[in-house]
């Protein structure tokens, strides 16, 4: 038997040693993506209206009725959520915002959910919203118009600050959270 010279040791194409290279470089990819996306992530949440800051006084007009100014809510924490109806991790958020803001109002805090739905049919589009999907929201609806989300540099739905009871932003985040990522973040809130 003779054998040729130069093959012994060499593995077949699509051995064990291959695939574990394959493997261990898809891993590699894919951790170099997230870190990625985390520092995105944290480029956009900078990009936001900075903590200390006061933001410019505004009126907005509530759904029930009347008006709301930020500085009537001075002495409280508020909890400014940017969404619409079109948008759905807005609408997957939503009941997780209205259960929070009720059960931490007694200690403070003020939910406020401004609409960034518009044009002439924008009252209607909220209430058919509010009566069928979401109907204990009704009472913290505002429209906020371009210039507040040009204030609040919102260019992407949902957006949630979180003002001091001095009225200047202390947390602000571009996305949705999880209920436990919200808790967390309204509890910071207050305490600070």
């Amino acid at each position: 038997m003779t054998q040729q010279a130069g093959t012994e040791g060499v593995k077949p194409p699509g051995s064990r040693g291959d695939r574990a290279k394959t493997v261990l470089s898809v891993v590699a990819v894919l951790g170099l993506g997230a870190l990625a996306f985390l520092g995105v992530r944290e480029a956009q949440r900078k990009r936001l209206m900075p903590d200390g800051v006061s933001p410019p006084a505004f009126q907005m007009e509530k759904h029930e009725g009347g008006s709301l100014a930020l500085a009537d809510l001075k002495g409280r924490v508020v909890m400014l959520d940017f969404w619409a109806t079109w948008c759905p991790p807005c609408r997957e958020e939503m009941p997780s915002l209205v259960k929070l803001a009720k059960e931490y109002e007694s200690q403070g805090l003020v939910f406020v959910a401004a609409s960034r739905d518009d044009g002439a049919t924008a009252k209607q589009e909220v209430d058919y919203f509010l009566q069928r999907f979401q109907p204990e929201l009704r009472p913290y609806v505002v429209y906020a118009d371009d210039n507040v989300a040009r204030a609040f540099q919102v260019n992407a739905l949902p957006t949630l600050y979180f003002l001091d009871a001095d009225g200047k932003v202390v947390d602000a985040q571009r996305g949705m959270l999880s209920e436990d990522g919200l808790r967390r973040r309204i509890e910071r809130a207050l305490k600070k």
